[in-house]
């Protein structure tokens, strides 16, 4: 949950810091800043002679900023959720947690119920210094086929993901 924070943090930032300055371009272009001479220049000299010499720098210029922004409209819609499939299923992951309590070293756990209820989706996150087989083993013998009884019906199909970390 913190990620996402984070994430919206910093899109917040980066929006308002994009805003000032293009408000702040805008205004001084349209001779609406105060103290200013009429037709102040946005840019210093020495920068507009340089794209003046080079005409493809300000292309170049201009498609940075556009993939910049593209990069940021898919940072907030990820952040927003879009994208991600499927619904979490809070008892499932209580009970995935449960039934693996005793391994050591499980990192994250989650489970997430995919389209209208046809599907599953379990992962689980663990350092290679935990006991995969016996993780495995208990997911394949016990834990699966409860939470697939308790979040739809027993012949769910069900992917199980396990992830070890190095």
């Amino acid at each position: 949950m913190r990620q996402y924070a984070g994430n919206r943090i910093g899109l917040a930032v980066v929006g308002a810091l994009m805003l000032l300055i293009g408000g702040y371009a805008w205004a001084r272009g349209q001779d609406r800043l105060p103290g200013l001479p009429a037709r102040a220049r946005v840019l210093p000299e020495r920068v507009t002679e340089l794209i003046a010499e080079r005409p493809w720098a300000l292309w170049l210029l201009a498609l940075t900023l556009v993939l910049l922004a593209l990069v940021s409209l898919r940072w907030l819609l990820i952040s927003l959720g879009w994208g991600r499939l499927g619904t979490r299923s809070g008892t499932g992951t209580a009970m995935l947690c449960v039934g693996l309590k005793d391994i050591e070293g499980l990192t994250r756990a989650g489970v997430r119920v995919m389209g209208n209820g046809s599907r599953l989706r379990v992962s689980v996150t663990c350092p290679a210094a935990a006991d995969v087989g016996a993780m495995v083993g208990k997911l394949d013998r016990e834990i699966v086929g409860r939470i697939r009884r308790e979040v739809q019906d027993d012949e769910l199909d069900t992917l199980v993901r396990l992830h070890v970390r190095r």
